[in-house]
């Protein structure tokens, strides 16, 4: 099929602007994931597929049993997900202490950070909203509050447990800011992650969005790409067929160097 052809293609094409900048702002970063993600529109913790209605993106509960908990409003959209939570990067630097997010807007390694694509996930706004910028951990008898989706939230906590096989992509995305910034991470959740990387392996999907994302950005993520020789034992695939993946391949690599046009 065309598909993987034009990943190659595309990333050949963009390698010269992605060495030289980054997406520079968590806008435009979320306007390049829009169309990128239109050849997988899934979103990361609930599994529901969306779809465009204009400008914005919404979830289609039926597709994965999802049910809001309180604010339907909010789980009506897709919004762009921090994996690793503004907070948890921005508070580690002096900006954050003088003012927080706002006082951050003018620190350029904060938004580096901000607009990183390789932290970057579409989830159902009302999901997003609920994980706030609590930790991962793995939570015991939390009831599932979402439908079928099984994302745990202990609010007392301050907790959340994703579903399972959510839980390597998260620690990967970790380890990757980890080393991109210099993030810090507990023990506890360093061997957390640990177990969650092992158990959760690289899949399809997240080898070709790694690929997208390194001719945008003009950096892997090395943790991914360091497991591509296990994909073979995968339980889950992004499947195309030949004449939906060419249309689609031929489609995203238009909308992305028209968004890049406009930088």
């Amino acid at each position: 099929m065309l598909y993987r052809p034009l990943i190659v293609l595309f990333v050949l094409l963009l390698s010269a602007h992605a060495a030289a900048e980054s997406a520079p702002s968590f806008r435009k970063s979320k306007r390049i994931l829009a169309d990128l993600y239109q050849v997988n529109p899934i979103s990361f913790y609930c599994g529901c597929d969306y779809r465009a209605e204009g400008k914005k993106l919404v979830p289609v509960w039926p597709s994965c049993g999802f049910e809001p908990r309180k604010n339907a409003n909010r789980a009506a959209r897709i919004e762009w997900e921090h994996v690793v939570p503004a907070w948890a990067f921005g508070h580690q630097l002096q900006c954050w202490q003088d003012g927080g997010r706002k006082a951050c807007k003018k620190d350029k390694r904060f938004r580096r950070m901000e607009a990183d694509l390789h932290n970057l996930v579409p989830a159902i706004g009302e999901v997003n909203g609920d994980r706030s910028n609590f930790s991962f951990a793995q939570l015991e008898g939390e009831p599932r509050v979402y439908g079928r989706c099984d994302m745990e939230v202990d609010f007392k906590a301050r907790k959340v447990e994703p579903p399972g096989n959510r839980q390597g992509d998260i620690a990967r995305t970790y380890y990757y800011m980890r080393d991109q910034y210099g993030l810090k991470i507990s023990a506890k959740q360093a061997k957390l992650f640990s177990v969650w990387n092992a158990r959760d392996p690289v899949d399809s999907w997240e080898v070709q969005r790694n690929k997208l994302i390194t001719g945008l950005q003009g950096n892997s993520n090395p943790y991914v790409t360091a497991s591509v020789a296990n994909i073979a034992a995968e339980e889950k695939r992004v499947v195309l067929d030949n004449e939906a993946g060419d249309e689609a391949g031929a489609s995203l690599l238009k909308r992305l160097l028209t968004t890049l046009e406009t930088f």
